[in-house]
């Protein structure tokens, strides 16, 4: 009987490469561990989740309660969303933003994360740049990734109150460019592009045919004298070249609703509702009929949680400011402060001397019970994001342990 030849080959991955490529959220990461460190007694206190400590209004919930109770909720409904959703954020986009969509142009997505993905997935194709002005929120450039992209950092400092110019994004722009992520509210920094700045930029993407994808969920929380500034509002050519991603978790305290929205050309749409119609389908109809009552209600409730946030804003900013070696720009939008910590790292402290800003942030977790997010989760090391959208309380005990264990 002849020999059989036996044929050896390396084991297949468990996990495709396109998944085992995607890193952990890092702000969802920590707010998880502080939260387990809290349920195991200790006295954590987590500036890490962008999530406002405020109830969602009230009547946002009785109109909840109300729809549980509609027979028609308890069914599918189109993937696109409720027609009067979309409806409702186009009059509400015309309202806040002073330009007119249809609502065809309008798709009602779970939380602003699918929106985020949605966007990419939408106009992406493998090898396309993104430009993508850094710090930056954890998700955009794994979103970015797994639609075959490849993010390209444009980094501002605190230099620079953390906003790029028009002159650092032509530096980054090649052939392959794409597009162009925009946020302004931004997230992680509180940076707030003027109202010529976004001009400037949006006339330049215009000028060389990149599409802009803009986050404008903390629309509603600026300060001082900043101003929020729909990108396509000062430059109107772009509409048919831009994707705009909103939704109600942070102007209106619904984080856990999961209700989102991204608004585009024709075309995009259509392509990011074939997508959703197999990917989750429509988003929760009792979430969407609350969604309905915020964006058709007056933003009385959204201005008191404001006046709280840019109270908490002026508070963080003193007590951070005072700690030797924090550099902390003041922020003028959304609920986060980034200080510079660069001026900290090198320090021995407690026996341990940190070099990087994760190694800072795990100090201040161990030593003094408080959750922060590094820097290297928004792009270089040297950094710190604390969101402010907590209780005064535990913000003053949080803050003055930072000092104590820092001093």
């Amino acid at each position: 009987m002849g020999a059989v030849s036996e044929q050896t080959s390396s084991p297949r991955p468990r996990v495709s490469a396109r998944l085992s490529a995607i890193a952990e959220s890092a702000t969802l990461a920590v707010d998880a561990k502080a939260k387990a460190l809290k349920a195991a007694g200790r006295p954590v206190i987590g500036f890490g989740a962008g999530e406002p400590d405020f109830p969602t209004p009230g009547y946002i919930v009785d109109a909840a309660i109300a729809a549980a109770k509609d027979p028609a909720n308890h069914r599918y409904t189109p993937a696109a969303g409720l027609p009067a959703l979309r409806e409702a954020v186009a009059a509400k986009t015309l309202r806040d933003s002073g330009y007119t969509v249809q609502p065809s142009q309008v798709l009602v997505t779970n939380g602003g994360k699918q929106a985020v993905y949605q966007a990419f997935a939408a106009i992406v194709d493998p090898g396309d740049e993104i430009l993508l002005p850094a710090p930056y929120w954890t998700t955009y450039p794994e979103a970015i990734r797994l639609a075959g992209g490849v993010p390209v950092e444009v980094f501002a400092g605190a230099d620079q109150a953390y906003l790029v110019t028009v002159e650092q994004l032509e530096a980054a722009r090649t052939p392959k460019t794409k597009a162009l992520l925009f946020c302004s509210p931004s997230n992680p920094t509180g940076a707030v592009y003027s109202p010529e700045q976004t001009a400037a930029i949006g006339r330049w993407a215009l000028e060389h045919g990149i599409w802009v994808i803009t986050d404008e969920i903390y629309e509603h929380l600026t300060y001082d004298h900043a101003v929020f500034t729909p990108i396509v509002r000062v430059v109107p050519e772009l509409a048919d070249t831009t994707i705009v991603l909103n939704g109600v978790a942070k102007t209106y305290a619904m984080t856990g609703w999961r209700v989102g929205w991204m608004i585009g050309p024709a075309d995009v749409i259509t392509a990011a509702t074939n997508l959703q119609s197999h990917l989750t389908s429509n988003v929760a109809n009792v979430s969407q009929r609350a969604a309905i009552a915020a964006l058709t209600d007056d933003l009385a409730a959204v201005e008191e949680m404001r006046h709280a946030f840019d109270r908490r804003r002026r508070l963080i900013v003193e007590m951070l400011s005072v700690i030797d070696g924090f550099e902390v720009p003041v922020p003028q939008g959304a609920f986060y402060v980034y200080p510079s910590v660069q001026g900290m790292l090198g320090r021995t402290i407690r026996g341990v001397t940190p070099t990087t800003s994760a190694e800072l942030a795990t100090l201040i977790l161990e030593q003094a019970e408080v959750a922060v997010v590094p820097g290297e989760a928004f792009g270089p090391s040297g950094y710190l994001r604390l969101s402010y959208a907590l209780g005064d309380d535990d913000l003053i005990e949080g803050i003055s342990r930072i000092q104590a264990l820092l001093a």
